[in-house]
């Protein structure tokens, strides 16, 4: 199996729990708060291994205390940074409510730019895929990661576009989604509900993924939370909801990118669309019963990912 670039970024999360988001001025205790190590581009990578699904993590990482924290868990792990830049790194401030739901507040850095020259000491030919997200797409370099993906029509290309899919520039995202690989397929996109909603102005799932489907020639998959998620192999032909797996939400960081992650490695497995979409829903409920955005590596999580029963 041919391994799949992962671009974006990795960041320091900072998990706040807190009873609820307080109004302006309003004073509430946090009844917790821990660090741990996130970004979409590493969670998603880290399901891919948990999986084992080949992957490298294509995230730069930049100076400052949160730049140290990520390079030496990356190191823990026996991974050398991608890139290092002098540019300061970020953060995620992950604000928990009691039911689970997130509220994320981002200082982007250093580990959300990119640059094509990194790329070229990859080997290709060991390359059939790439994952990238629309916040690292929106940023100033984004450009650079439209013209990569183009300069390769030979990858299959998953794109999520991310909570702030409308912050993304017009003509990058309609460049993005005209974009074909070899097969004629444009990327697959991976978004939830209100995303959908936001950048098609459709109601309804299944009006959201036609429209989508058709703008791509490619399957869509949108995630619902406790409802599951709907997928659409292409337009024109019926889609399916998949129902939820089961889980005693903690909080819900990283469920998306898990989702995300299983998904892109059941179908380079050859498991078909609906089916994958059973596994990734089963790899989301795993992730929101545990603290933090990724699964331990001594949870049980080996290909065949998940069993279906």
């Amino acid at each position: 199996m041919k391994q799949t670039l992962v671009i974006g970024s990795t960041v320091v999360d900072i998990l706040l729990n807190i009873p609820f988001i307080p109004r302006t001025g309003e004073d509430v205790n946090i009844a917790s708060s821990e660090y741990r190590i996130g970004g979409c581009a590493y969670n998603v990578y880290k399901t891919l291994t948990l999986f084992d699904s080949p992957a490298l993590l294509c995230s730069p990482v930049g100076s400052g205390v949160f730049g140290r924290m990520v390079r030496e868990n990356l190191e823990k792990e026996g991974l050398k940074p991608f890139v290092t830049l002098e540019k300061e790194n970020g953060c995620c401030y992950c604000l928990i409510e009691s039911g689970g739901e997130r509220t994320f507040l981002s200082y982007h850095g250093a580990e959300y730019l990119f640059s094509r020259s990194w790329m070229n000491d990859i080997d290709m030919d060991k390359t059939g895929s790439v994952f990238i997200c629309g916040l690292e797409v929106e940023e100033e370099t984004g450009n650079e990661i439209v013209d990569f993906v183009y300069e390769y029509p030979e990858l299959e290309l998953y794109f999520a576009a991310g909570p702030r899919i409308m912050g993304i520039p017009p003509d990058r995202m309609e460049k993005l989604l005209a974009r074909r690989d070899k097969q004629g397929k444009g990327p697959l996109l991976h978004l939830n509900e209100s995303e959908a909603f936001n950048f098609t102005g459709e109601y309804g799932v299944e009006k959201g993924a036609e429209y989508l489907a058709s703008k791509t020639g490619n399957s869509v998959v949108i995630t619902m939370g406790e409802n599951g998620c709907y997928c659409l192999e292409k337009a024109g032909v019926s889609g399916a909801f998949i129902p939820a797996h089961h889980a005693k939400v903690v909080d819900t960081v990283g469920a998306g990118d898990a989702h995300c992650g299983a998904l892109i490695a059941s179908l380079k497995n050859g498991v078909k669309l609906e089916e994958a979409c059973v596994l990734a829903n089963k790899a989301g409920a795993a992730v929101v019963s545990v603290r933090g955005a990724i699964l331990m590596d001594q949870l049980p999580v080996v290909w065949p990912p998940l069993n279906t029963d």
